[in-house]
């Protein structure tokens, strides 16, 4: 692997984007493979896990973006840079190279590592793990991401939610990022299987965080947070590729 190609887990869509700022819009998705992060109730083993290792393709970011035209028909869309952490990965050529020909890009992160290419973003997410992950945010380099994206790139945060632990979390990340617009995601576990493409979810859980987590914001009048589901779970489940 040369120092210029990209581990890429897979490339999908056009789909639309399921959570955030871009909720519901047309995207085509690159998924990187590679974390720093080993959270309790990843929903995205495949690109995090090293036993999945051969099944990440090096690729350089002239070949993604062949991918991505041929995906999208040539018309010009919103590209979801993910993973895994996908700022692991030497990502800046992709972006120059995909807004040369119209594309606009979106990542999301955990804010662990701060890249400079995160100023040629158009749409930047940083979502800090909360305490049911098992990981530990470092604040400074949070800060680094958010300061790193600069004033060009519309950067907003993201948290998941399980419980009250990771609700307590989320109003200290918005106390601290006051200008920044939040997103609530009631949390996504995975149930264990044996099958790699899994498709199993746990929607009664997700609805019974949902309408707990509506309570919980409107209750504390909590009004500058958007609380939203995964959309493209309630759809499709954790199946891979959509």
């Amino acid at each position: 692997m040369t120092s210029d190609q990209i581990r890429v887990n897979e490339i999908f869509g056009p789909t639309i984007q399921g959570e955030g700022a871009l909720i519901g819009q047309p995207t085509v998705f690159v998924r990187t493979g590679g974390c720093d992060y080993r959270c309790s109730w990843c929903d995205t083993p495949h690109a995090v896990d090293s036993a999945y290792r051969d099944e990440w393709c090096p690729m350089t970011p002239a070949a993604i973006l062949m991918q991505v035209e041929l995906l999208s028909g040539g018309h010009p869309l919103t590209v979801s840079l993910s993973g895994g952490n996908p700022a692991i990965q030497p990502l800046g050529p992709l972006i120059e190279l995909g807004r040369k020909e119209g594309y606009r890009f979106a990542l999301e992160t955990q804010g662990s590592i701060a890249r400079d290419w995160f100023a040629w973003l158009d749409f930047l997410t940083l979502s800090p793990k909360p305490p049911s992950s098992g990981m530990v945010t470092d604040w400074q380099k949070l800060a680094e991401c958010v300061e790193a994206a600069g004033p060009d790139t519309q950067t907003v945060l993201k948290v998941v939610i399980f419980d009250e632990a990771d609700y307590v979390f989320a109003r200290d990340v918005a106390g601290r990022y006051p200008d920044l617009g939040l997103y609530l995601q009631p949390g996504n576990h995975t149930p264990p299987a044996a099958e790699e493409h899994v498709s199993a979810i746990d929607m009664a859980g997700i609805m019974d965080r949902m309408r707990w987590l509506v309570g919980k914001v409107t209750a504390d009048q909590w009004y500058t947070a958007t609380v939203l589901p995964q959309l493209h779970t309630l759809i499709w489940g954790n199946l891979r590729g959509v």
